[in-house]
Parts: C-alpha cells; structure tokens; sequence
C-alpha cells in the first residue's frame, strides 16, 4: 500500500478506535434491538392485514408522505397512489403468506427483507405467485415508524426464465 493509503488507513482507523472508546460507536443494546425488531415485525402484520382487508386506513397510517413503491413490473407508485389503488380493489390478494423475513436496523432506519406467497389478481390478470420483497422503514422524531420505500420482485423458477 502506498505510504499517503496507508497513513489515511491508520488516521482512519484511529478515528473508529476513538469514537468506540468514547462510545461514540457503540451498539444498539440487545434488549432496544429486540424491542424495535418486535415493533416492525407487527407492522408487517398492519400492512399484511390492511393488503388482505382493503384497509385505507391502516395503510395511510403505515406510509410516509414521501412513499415510494417500485412494483414487480417497474412501476413507481406513491402513497397517495398505493392508498388509491387499495381503495378501489385493482389489486385483490385472498392469501399472502410472508417467510424468512430478515430485519436489519441502522439507527432510526430499520430495513426488512422477506419471502411472500400471494394469490390473488389484478388489473392485468393473475398477480399469483412466490416474490420477494425489501421494505424500508424510517422512525420519525416522534418515534413513529413509517415505510418511506418497498420493493418487490417476483420470484421465476430456472424453467420459467426461458
């Protein structure tokens, strides 16, 4: 390594020791991990139910102002959108099924990835099938958890792709 890399990599790594040892960088405590894990994980069962049940309600509840989906298709859709969309039953899921959801925090921003089986219909015909999705939730001054972003992707099968 260069001597200018290497001496910003020793000034780099000073710097991290230094905020550790003021604990400037310490760790979420398990115990406030834990808890934020429990609260987004029955957020997920919110939005889950208000998909199932038509829920305008509970659905302007869980999304920013500032919302932004990206569908399965590439579609960009925003909260008011997405609660228009709700509203009018152009998407009708009779079954979703979420798995191996996997929840990562980073300071007041919490993002979910998981597995969901759907069935169901839309505008364009049968929507059912096996997707993955990635969800970002931000926590507000208020404390209020809300999902600024969600992604989805549906999941082809190897002979499917031809």
């Amino acid at each position: 390594m260069p001597a200018g890399r290497n001496r910003g990599f020793a000034l780099g790594f000073a710097v991290v020791v230094m905020l550790a040892s003021c604990g400037l960088l310490s760790a979420m405590p398990h115990n406030e991990r834990h808890e934020i894990r429990h609260q987004i994980e029955h957020l997920e069962e919110v939005w889950r139910n208000a998909i199932l049940h038509g829920n305008t309600t509970a659905m302007d509840g869980l999304l920013a102002d500032d919302y932004m989906a990206i569908s399965p298709t590439g579609i960009l859709q925003s909260k008011e959108q997405a609660i228009a969309n709700l509203r009018a039953g152009n998407v009708h899921v009779t079954s979703l099924e979420l798995s191996d959801r996997k929840i990562r925090l980073y300071g007041s921003t919490a993002l979910v990835t998981s597995r969901a089986e759907v069935t169901g219909s839309g505008p364009d015909g049968d929507i059912s099938g096996s997707y993955r999705y990635t969800r970002v939730y931000v926590r507000d001054i208020h404390g209020v958890w809300r999902i600024v972003s969600f992604e989805a992707s549906k999941i082809t099968e190897p002979s499917e792709s031809h």
